[in-house]
């Protein structure tokens, strides 16, 4: 036989390998679940320890903070000492953090325990995907594989809400905490039997100072940019993002001198694997910005119960889980590059009709738009994942899932930061005081809808209601806006995807 003709298909995995994918899976609904039931949970964690303001924005954003610096460390680690051994470890310290965040006894505590969850999480992700890599060669499979990956963390994320609040009206707050731990025990009964271990074969030791380097530069920057979102211009946060892009350049500068470097710089040669990441930061700048000013919209505008914001959230993430499984199967029949494209502009299309969104018309419009957008990035999403690490080599597959988790979490500040920001800019400037509502609570309703809803309060039924009605239609103009500016940039990127997306 020629030995060239036996090499030249890749493997197909099995019934192993496909039952491993739904062990996989544990994680990543986990980490989703954790994301959105902590949400709810806030007002009474904040109650019971007795947490002041900045210290519950502490324990809601560490984990972020953590997660996002340690990403591209832990990608790479898994690279050296095994990505199996390096996920179980993960899973055991995530188990662990997990239940000393239930029993918290103040808000110090819970704050180190949700920085321990943060590194554990990113010890998770990257392997997940790296593991996956490494068991489906077939790229067909790898799309599959990939899709079913993403609609479990969009599954967690759709049940989250519901999810936490049955827990929640019937345990105390700490159940949020411990729902992930029977997850991660059952990962490491059937990982080691169900998960192959995978190591580079040849890596030097791990470059410490590179490891520093990372680390302020990337846990800056986000700080930056959560804080300008939350709290418009301000110095100290604006010299915390210039300080991360200063310690960004050494970091890459100093990847370039090195033999065996944290971060393979190389994978950026492939114009696709830039294109990839291009969609996924892009992609969480916008879907980051719509998604914060829809569930305001939702809650402020249309004055929903959280409950029934949740669930008229729903569709989009019904939506988005079919894209990822439908994904890989477009692109066996049509040309991937079109398939990406195509998403970007069905997703454009559906951030256009934010335009028409309308207090009078409910929230099937907005709805609608969040369905058709969310159904459209779903496609360039899964692809774009299966380009990432598929064009890493299989001892890089952990190094290029990081760069793609880390892009993810930066586009998703950025978004916030300003899309948020924007949306903010549009409302004071469409905000238009009523006549017969005092000077006073109407600047103090200029600020944000929030502001507006509080100023309301303490007037008389008719200026309230007149206060009210002219706040809603300010960030409704806000919400208008956000979309069409979302929508070009979709329209622009589906250019770039598509001329990206072509071999080099």
């Amino acid at each position: 036989m020629d030995p060239t003709t036996a090499t030249a298909a890749p493997a197909r995995a099995g019934r192993r390998e496909w039952t491993g994918l739904a062990v996989l899976a544990l994680p990543t609904l986990l980490l989703a679940l954790d994301a959105s039931v902590l949400y709810l949970a806030l007002p009474r964690v904040s109650a019971d320890l007795g947490a002041d303001a900045n210290q519950t924005l502490w324990i809601l954003d560490i984990y972020s903070f953590v997660l996002a610096g340690f990403l591209v460390t832990m990608g790479t680690l898994g690279d050296r000492i095994g990505r199996r051994r390096l996920l179980l470890i993960g899973a055991a310290a995530f188990g662990v953090a997990s239940i000393l965040a239930a029993y918290s006894t103040s808000a110090e505590m819970l704050i180190l325990t949700r920085a321990l969850l943060g590194l554990a999480g990113a010890t998770l992700m990257p392997s997940t995907m790296a593991l996956i890599r490494n068991m489906f060669t077939d790229p067909k499979q790898l799309g599959t594989a990939i899709g079913v990956w993403f609609t479990c963390f969009m599954g967690g994320m759709a049940i989250g809400p519901l999810v936490g609040g049955a827990l929640l009206e019937q345990f105390w707050w700490g159940s949020a905490f411990l729902l992930g731990v029977p997850f991660m025990a059952l990962l490491l009964v059937v990982g080691p039997v169900l998960l192959p271990e995978y190591r580079a074969p040849a890596t030097g030791r791990l470059d410490l100072a590179s490891v520093g380097l990372s680390l302020v530069a990337i846990l800056p920057a986000i700080y930056g940019l959560k804080e300008l979102a939350r709290g418009g211009w301000d110095p100290v946060a604006a010299g915390a993002v210039v300080v991360g892009l200063v310690f960004g350049v050494t970091f890459v500068r100093r990847q370039r001198a090195l033999a065996d470097p944290l971060l393979d710089l190389g994978l950026f040669a492939f114009r696709a694997f830039r294109s990839a990441l291009s969609v996924y930061l892009l992609t969480g700048v916008v879907m980051a910005g719509v998604s914060l000013m829809s569930t305001m919209y939702l809650q402020s505008v249309l004055e929903l119960t959280t409950l029934r914001a949740g669930l008229w959230l729903l569709p989009h993430n019904v939506a988005l889980a079919a894209g990822f499984l439908a994904a890989p199967r477009l692109a066996a029949r049509f040309r991937q590059a079109h398939v990406m494209a195509a998403g970007m502009v069905v997703a454009a299309t559906g951030l256009a009709l934010l335009l028409v969104v309308d207090p009078a018309a409910g929230p099937g419009p907005l709805v609608a738009g969040l369905v058709l957008a969310h159904a459209g990035i779903s496609l360039p999403m899964a692809l774009a994942a299966t380009v990432i690490v598929g064009a890493a080599p299989p001892e890089r597959a952990g190094s290029a899932a990081s760069l793609m988790e880390t892009s993810a979490e930066f586009g998703i500040a950025m978004g916030v930061a300003t899309l948020g920001t924007l949306g903010t800019v549009v409302y004071r400037d469409s905000f238009t005081a009523p006549p017969n509502v005092p000077a006073e609570a109407a600047g103090a309703a200029r600020e944000s809808i929030t502001a507006a809803g509080g100023a309301a309060a303490g007037l008389p039924p008719e200026p309230a209601a007149a206060l009210s009605h002219a706040a809603q239609a300010a960030f409704t103009s806000g919400v208008n806006v956000v979309g069409v500016v979302g929508a070009a940039i979709f329209v622009v990127l589906a250019v770039l995807v598509y001329r990206g997306s072509r071999p080099a």
